[in-house]
């Protein structure tokens, strides 16, 4: 497994109509580094954003789409998402905050 430092785990936030939805509950929708787990997951998310503190982690491996270019056929790059539900006590994340 490669080096992964906390702040090449986390690469963007996801921002859908689902995501949203999901952030009055305190979950919050990243995507992360393929090669990245749980607790990698989650001691970043508690390093980059103060006072957050992570009660769950869940993943999702979504593999590259099917794509063709005339008679040659290939696959995109496969990605993992990261949804990341924060305790009750916790900061909300600011980056979401004017969504």
């Amino acid at each position: 497994m490669a080096n992964i430092q906390y702040y090449d785990v986390i690469l963007k936030p996801v921002i859908t109509e689902k995501s949203m939805n999901l952030m009055a509950e305190k979950k919050y929708t990243f995507l992360v580094h393929p090669e990245a787990n749980k607790t990698m997951i989650k001691g970043a998310v508690e390093k980059m954003f103060e006072g957050t503190k992570v009660k769950k982690v869940n993943t999702l491996n979504i593999p590259g789409k099917k794509k063709r270019r005339g008679a040659v056929v290939g696959r995109t790059a496969k990605t993992k998402k990261a949804i990341v539900q924060l305790t009750e006590d916790s900061k909300e994340i600011e980056i979401f905050a004017g969504l």
